[in-house]
């Protein structure tokens, strides 16, 4: 399953919330610990019975004995050292008393018990090195967590005028932060969003998701102009990326009531729902390259405007949505499931098609997978909030 990130929260500011270590992933963890000690324990029980059953009842004699190794190998695998040493010294002590009563040669007994011994120090000599791992392991994920919060910021419930949800899923279990972006900020021109996409993966692709949206940030702020916004992230992304690198992003901004800017650079085309859940992709008028990859063309990217009345909604998202495939090889119908799952409340609505989306390639995605939906409450509607006042970033 992959790791599904809900930032939607239900504070109205942009302050961040403090990380706290979480109990029920501290349980879960400790569960199955307990789990696999329980299976080792089990397991050489099985064994340790298994072997002595053999040596009383079979006339194989000694050569049963080497089985009962099985017990401190798995337990290395589950189990802290001390006990991994606890099961081998039982399978040790278990092997002596069962040779002894079958009248084996000394000698031969003592090769056995050696070899259950040997066994036994490099299975909790494993164990050791192997918690070392899962603690590194552990601050790595920590450091991670802490990177994409500075990153990847906790989107409020309200922004503005706007209800807002996100969904990002990381396509790696160990996942935390990928290759897809987005950012939603208040300013003194009015609520200001980015939803892109980074080539490549890995370390290259967070440091180029840092870069976007560090200068996104600061350039939403100061620019008036939405053009001009969209424009400082192009001569930010020529001077660092290299000549293969490029990110797709769509930009929106809303200025003023009912009117929402919006420029595409080579991404997949928002969806806007209106009326009755009616769902229109926004195409770009004249379409403009990825980001990192104006030189290549003379044409700049081009500014749309859209009604966008109360009760409207825009949906913006990454290609691992709309690229996902079902077992059939059948990409995800978005627009489709968006006019089915469109509902009132952005949070429902992305919990939705996130389930059915996961649904519909079998439980685990083969791609990160962000989305971003926006709605503008009716002033009536209960769910509508004053404005939050912009704060810089």
């Amino acid at each position: 399953m992959s790791q599904a990130r809900d930032h939607h929260h239900g504070h109205r500011t942009n302050r961040q919330p403090t990380r706290r270590p979480d109990p029920a992933s501290w349980a879960a963890s400790l569960d199955q610990s307990r789990c696999g000690a329980y299976i080792a324990v089990v397991v050489t029980a099985v064994t340790t019975s298994l072997v002595a059953l053999l040596v009383f009842l079979g006339d194989a004699g000694m050569s049963w004995l080497p089985l009962l190794a099985v017990g401190p190998a798995l337990a290395a695998a589950t189990c802290r050292p001390w006990g991994v040493l606890g099961i081998g010294t039982l399978a040790t002590g278990l092997g002596a008393v069962l040779g002894t009563q079958t009248g084996e040669p000394l000698r031969q007994l003592a090769v056995t018990l050696a070899a259950l011994s040997a066994v036994t120090l490099a299975s909790a000599l494993a164990s050791l090195l192997r918690g070392r791992r899962e603690r590194v392991l552990a601050a790595v994920r920590s450091v991670a967590e802490t990177a994409q919060n500075a990153l990847l910021r906790p989107v409020p419930a309200t922004v503005g005028p706007f209800q807002v949800a996100v969904r990002y899923s990381a396509a790696a279990a160990e996942a935390r932060i990928g290759g897809d972006l987005y950012a939603l900020v208040p300013t003194p021109y009015g609520v200001r969003l980015i939803v892109g996409d980074v080539r490549g993966k890995g370390l290259p692709a967070v440091g180029t998701t840092a870069l976007v949206l560090g200068v996104f940030r600061e350039a939403a702020y100061d620019e008036p102009d939405l053009l001009d916004v969209v424009e400082r992230i192009e001569r930010s992304l020529t001077r660092n990326l290299g000549p293969d690198d490029f990110v797709t992003a769509v930009v929106a901004g809303y200025p003023e009531p009912g009117r929402m800017e919006v420029v595409n650079c080579g991404h997949a085309p928002p969806l806007l729902v209106s009326g009755r859940a009616a769902v229109t992709a926004i195409e770009p008028t004249h379409p403009a390259p990825p980001l990192g990859l104006r030189s290549l063309v003379v044409r700049r990217p081009s500014l749309q405007v859209l009604p966008f009345a109360d009760g409207d909604q825009l949906l913006l998202y990454t290609d691992g949505v709309t690229e996902a495939r079902d077992c059939g090889r059948a990409f995800y119908p978005l627009a489709e499931r968006v006019a089915r799952h469109a509902c009132d409340e952005p949070s429902r609505t992305l919990a939705a098609l996130h389930d059915d989306l996961l649904a519909h390639v079998g439980g685990r995605l083969h791609d990160d997978a962000a989305l971003l939906l926006l709605r503008k409450p009716a002033a009536a509607d209960p769910a509508a909030a004053p404005p939050m006042a912009a704060e810089a970033p």
